[in-house]
């Protein structure tokens, strides 16, 4: 018998499709950051659900309010990168019977709070006994069908790569908590990435209604495996000439003689847009997401061959698809 943690997380979900009926006329194919159903009016109800478990994925130092606040985020995202304005937050909290009964108050405390920064409602939700305090959340926003920004929405060599942030913090932060790395300063932005993330709903909106967008999807299992992911569901593959490094991981990189690079690719829970669009549009990209408060960034180009490589002092290099997986080390 083969083993979950033998194969991963992303070969389990297609050993899981084969065994899925698609709904016909799905505005969002399986394998991208959501789901939607159709509302037969132009709109879409775009729907995601992800999950928190206490032990796996709440680092020492997290309070129950900040672990409840970024379960809300980690659904949200999804439903950024589609476009979509999120409307309501649905989770179901399974919980030992021993837990104490303020712990519970401030994971609601943290429900409230990351749904109304995106300008949404906790709608409802369960709660039962399990062994570990986990947390499934269900995000659920409305826009219009036409405007919904698809991991395989038709890039083509020649479009520009790009993201909405820079990347590294998170790959920092967890390498001080996990490792015993040295942080520079009080490295409160380093420790803020991952305590408190911020979605990038504002962004996603901004670009959904320039039209622009060609392919999208977020960031939050790391940027090499985002790209790998973008690549099998646009049969494209990209070349990397910018590594996006956020200047506080380039410096932590050097304080403890690690690769800057590869604090930005192998990293997680970033929650970043990685999109890509036509050339022609560039400046109507830049002045959406300026408008909003937002900087593009440019990191490469999609490429005809199926490969994810980078540019570095006149050399290409493959990039490994490196990142998060909930089933392997």
């Amino acid at each position: 018998m083969t083993k979950v943690s033998d194969i991963g997380e992303r070969r389990l979900i297609e050993r899981i499709m084969r065994h899925l009926t698609p709904m016909p006329g799905m505005p969002i194919p399986f394998w991208d950051d959501a789901s939607a159903l159709s509302l037969g009016d132009g709109r879409a109800l775009v729907i995601n659900t992800d999950m928190l478990v206490w032990e796996t994925d709440v680092p020492e130092g997290m309070t129950p309010f900040q672990a409840a606040r970024k379960s809300v985020v980690m659904n949200i995202s999804d439903l950024a990168a589609k476009g979509a304005q999120p409307i309501a937050f649905m989770p179901s909290a399974g919980i030992p019977s021993d837990l104490k009964v303020e712990v519970m108050e401030e994971i609601a405390k943290g429900f409230d709070a990351g749904a109304k920064a995106y300008g949404c409602y906790v709608v409802g939700g369960d709660t039962n006994e399990a062994c570990d305090i986990i947390i499934s959340g269900v995000a659920l926003g409305v826009m219009e069908e036409d405007k919904i920004m698809k991991r395989a929405g038709g890039a083509k060599p020649g479009d520009v790569l790009a993201t909405t942030g820079l990347f590294g913090l998170t790959s920092a932060g967890f390498k001080h908590l996990l490792e015993g790395c040295k942080l520079q300063d009080d490295g409160k932005n380093i420790l803020d990435s991952i305590f408190m993330p911020e979605a990038r709903v504002k962004e996603g909106l901004a670009l959904a209604e320039t039209g622009a967008v060609t392919s999208c999807m977020d960031s939050s299992d790391g940027l090499a495996v985002s790209l790998f992911d973008l690549m099998r569901s646009t049969g494209m593959g990209f070349l990397v000439t910018e590594p996006p490094v956020h200047p506080d991981a380039g410096v932590f990189a050097e304080l403890n003689m690690l690769d800057p690079v590869d604090l930005a690719l192998y990293g997680g829970e970033e929650y970043e847009l990685v999109f890509t669009f036509g050339p022609e549009s560039h400046e109507a990209v830049r002045k959406a997401l300026e408008k909003v408060g937002c900087v593009l960034h440019v990191i490469g180009e999609v490429v005809a061959e199926k490969t994810v490589t980078m540019l570095q002092d006149g050399v290409v290099s493959p990039v490994r698809s490196g990142g998060w997986d909930h089933f392997k080390d």
